[in-house]
């Protein structure tokens, strides 16, 4: 970080995701040996069991409600199903992000006049098409990570969410989801119909892409500063230039607003989805690589577990290195400047707002959900995915070393050059904001509290701790 924080039934055709890579028809084969060769983490077998039903994500549990009689879709003429899923499911209309550019199985039916929607919480990803033939959804499940369901558009007696298989994970298991099933923002050159322009780069985002390469295919609103050399968004690549100049003009093209549920394509919401995509990825795979070495372990000792101190060193790097990789992703450390392109304008747009509302404060009144948009996405560097089901189901002892390695930056006692740029009194603030809101937290947390009489969180049923 350059600049110091402030205190302060199953589906047998392809799906896509909801954010932003198209599935092409590629074959089984093909996925296993790309598995097998490109080093992505074995999924399908044992331990992990990608494809088992048993599933506690939100929509899974939707499903259950709605076969159960407690639940009930309605459908709009004009939106189908999409208000009653977002209402369901708690994710709201204003997270809405509008992507123009042709990166899902529908890419037919999407252009700059008719983009995709997209709408986020915390857990699931929905994306809708305009005239679309489904609804397309992505489930965070507490163990498995990323589920991936379609929901017919046709209006039925009985919508259900139908789990689609092989032809998902094929395109969503890549270097940009880090080798296991997940999500992952794609900005590319577009051209005025969506395609990616000729000979053009593409870019992954995340929380440490530069602004400058996000949003390309996308529309971002707000009252930031805009400019066709800040970044990709709004842009097109101008009809007839030569292949691979990558130069862009303002977009053209104008879409119906009163065909969408908001008229926005709120910049807050994209810097949130920049952040939370590679978290749930780098959760997942912190998830899976530890029940991988753990299975692997106990087959080396005649089948019997082999419990955390006695593991091999070779076991233990293989969760150690993406937990590692994953703390320094909760602390934004190397996250890019916002500095110069004035986010903190959107900081009250109705996104924002209802974002920051959903976060639990401290007695200071402080959430890991406040917004900074100054210089960092947020005010206190650590991420609110720590509240996450899927946060903490980690399994050990990689959980273990995740808050460990955290405790050791947020107190400062971790002073190497990775974590300089994140100020002492920030550290401190988002350090006691976790001890005052976070459950579960580990005993090294708990003693470090006590001995300086600083608020803890109630602790799960069961377990020795004291209360703030």
């Amino acid at each position: 970080m350059g600049n110091k924080r402030l205190a302060g039934g199953r589906v047998q055709r392809s799906i896509l995701i909801p954010l932003a890579i198209a599935c092409g028809a590629l074959l089984l084969s093909k996925a296993q040996i790309a598995v097998k060769n490109q080093g992505y983490v074995p999924f399908s077998d044992a331990p992990i069991n990608y494809r088992s039903d048993k599933l506690s994500d939100p929509v899974a549990k939707l499903q259950q409600r709605l076969d159960n009689g407690e639940a009930k879709l309605s459908y709009e003429s004009e939106h189908g199903y999409l208000r009653s899923v977002l209402k369901e499911l708690s994710i709201p209309v204003d997270s809405q992000t509008l992507v123009f550019s042709k990166t899902s199985f529908q890419y037919k039916k999407i252009s700059p006049e008719h983009p995709r929607a997209l709408y986020f919480n915390d857990d699931v990803y929905i994306g809708q098409v305009h005239e679309g033939k489904a609804i397309e959804v992505v489930s965070f499940d507490p163990m498995q990570g990323a589920i991936f369901y379609l929901l017919d558009e046709q209006k039925v007696e009985k919508p259900k969410f139908e789990r689609a298989e092989l032809d998902c994970t094929q395109c969503h298991i890549a270097a940009g989801t880090r080798g296991v099933p997940g999500v992952l923002l794609r900005s590319i050159y577009p051209t005025s119909t969506g395609t990616q322009a000729t000979s053009t780069r593409s870019f992954i985002t995340d929380q440490e892409s530069q602004i400058k390469n996000r949003w390309g295919g996308w529309y971002v609103t707000g009252k930031f500063s805009v400019a066709p050399d800040l970044s990709i968004g709004n842009s097109v690549v101008p009809d007839g230039d030569n292949a691979g100049d990558e130069k862009l003009a303002p977009i053209a093209a104008k879409f119906d607003k009163k065909s969408y549920l908001t008229p926005d394509s709120d910049v807050v919401a994209h810097l949130v989805l920049a952040h939370q995509t590679q978290a749930h990825n780098l959760i997942t795979l912190t998830n899976y690589r530890a029940r991988i070495a753990a299975f692997q372990a106990a087959k080396a000792n005649d089948g019997k577990p082999v419990d955390a101190a006695s593991l091999p060193e070779s076991a233990r790097q293989q969760y150690e290195r993406p937990a590692e990789q994953l703390v320094r992703y909760l602390v934004f450390a190397n996250e890019a400047s916002l500095s110069g392109f004035g986010f903190e304008a959107d900081a009250k747009s109705d996104f924002a707002r209802d974002f920051v509302a959903h976060g639990p404060r401290d007695a200071k009144g402080r959430s890991l959900r406040d917004f900074d948009l100054k210089v960092h996405t947020f005010r206190y560097p650590c991420s609110y995915l720590v509240y996450t089901e899927s946060f903490d189901n980690i399994p050990e002892p990689a959980k273990g070393y995740v808050y460990h390695r955290l405790f050791q930056v947020l107190t400062g006692e971790d002073q190497s050059q990775d974590f300089v740029g994140i100020s002492p009194e920030a550290k401190r603030a988002a350090l006691e904001i976790l001890l005052a809101t976070k459950r579960g937290l580990p005993e090294e947390w708990r003693s470090y509290a006590q001995s300086r009489r600083l608020r803890i969180a109630a602790q799960p049923v069961g377990s020795s701790h004291i209360h703030g």
